[in-house]
């Protein structure tokens, strides 16, 4: 009897469909569930992924990312060797997709679902989470422990706008990953009713622009010069989290260095990082949506591949649940290297 899926020092495995999942290195072929760079890795020699996962791997890895590409449009089945692959909405960012495995699985007719990164909170940007009904289901585990628990992204939002109305006389610096997280802070300020341009680091205007590109309301954007910088006060200005305590960040008027993060939850850590105004916003589930998700797909066994695996692991088997840690290395929270692509901006 064979496994449907396997672990490979490339990362998850088809044998059946003789393909990769988020591989971590180059592969002949490779199924992606969404654009950052701890899963969307360039060299493979043909990837499937949603249509705007492939346009974001152009973007940020360049056109000849790949030999060979085709789009899954979502729900669809598509034949692969012995198996039946779909996608289903992930809500992580724009694009994002849990992967639908069918086939045996140890002699039996299985359906494994690798979800790749999710959540379940309010996001404007992208489609929000479908959970999938399935046998197998692989999770991350980012904020994989009961202590974290994100309060809704409205509330983060009207705090960053208090410290605005507080403080006029300071530029807001809100670290941002440069992929879903920038863009959501700034459509959720639009839904807040900021009607005030939004400024950008230069990091961030490709990803910006293509979401705009998609029908996501960001409202007006403004990429900053460095003769803007010293007229920016009481003004947002969205960046790469290293850029918040870089020189770049010296030139503005007595700066509010902010991070918007999971991670905030966490205070020792904010300060650790200079963090004045720490925003608890994730683009990750919290405890209480990766345990409801794994509920809800009704799966009798669950595989944890990355973050706090051993916290959800314990909790999945008191629920009666076959459960496991992969051990996965090389994912998580990209590290946004967007502030050496423009560190003039």
């Amino acid at each position: 009897m064979s496994a449907l899926l396997t672990l490979t020092p490339e990362g998850l495995y088809c044998p059946a469909g003789d393909f990769h999942i988020d591989p971590m290195r180059p592969v002949a072929r490779a199924l992606i569930t969404h654009g950052h760079s701890d899963h969307a890795r360039a060299g493979h020699g043909a990837v499937l992924a949603t249509e705007e996962t492939l346009a974001i791997m152009a973007i940020r890895c360049g056109e000849a990312f790949t030999r060979s590409r085709q789009t899954a449009v979502l729900g669809q089945k598509i034949a692969l060797g012995e198996t039946i692959v779909s996608f289903h909405p992930a809500g992580h960012v724009l694009g994002s997709a849990q992967i639908s495995i069918e086939g045996k699985h140890e002699g039996r007719l299985t359906r494994i679902v690798v979800s790749g990164d999710y959540k379940r909170q309010h996001d404007p940007t992208c489609l929000p989470l479908e959970p999938v009904r399935c046998d197998i289901f692989i999770t991350e585990a980012t904020f994989g422990l009961p202590v974290f628990r994100h309060p809704d992204t409205r509330h983060e939002i009207d705090r960053l706008l208090a410290s605005c109305k507080l403080f006029p006389e300071r530029a807001h610096l809100v670290g941002a990953y440069s992929l879903g997280k920038a863009q959501r802070m700034a459509a959720v300020l639009r839904e807040a009713g900021y009607d005030r341009p939004v400024f950008l680091h230069g990091a961030m205007e490709k990803l910006m622009a293509f979401y705009a590109s998609r029908g996501v309301d960001i409202g007006e954007t403004r990429k900053i010069s460095a003769a803007d910088r010293s007229g920016l006060a009481g003004e947002i200005i969205l960046c790469p989290p290293s850029a918040i305590n870089d020189a770049w960040a010296g030139k503005f008027p007595d700066p509010v260095a902010a991070f918007a993060s999971g991670w905030m939850r966490i205070r020792a850590r904010a300060r650790q990082q200079g963090v004045e105004l720490p925003l608890v916003v994730s683009d990750h589930a919290d405890w209480d949506d990766l345990t409801t998700t794994i509920l809800e797909t009704g799966c009798s066994e669950v595989w944890v591949t990355h973050g706090e695996a051993e916290a959800l692991v314990h909790w999945a088997q008191t629920r009666q649940l076959r459960a496991k840690p992969l051990h996965m290395l090389g994912y998580g929270e990209e590290e946004d290297s967007a502030a050496a692509e423009d560190a003039t901006a």
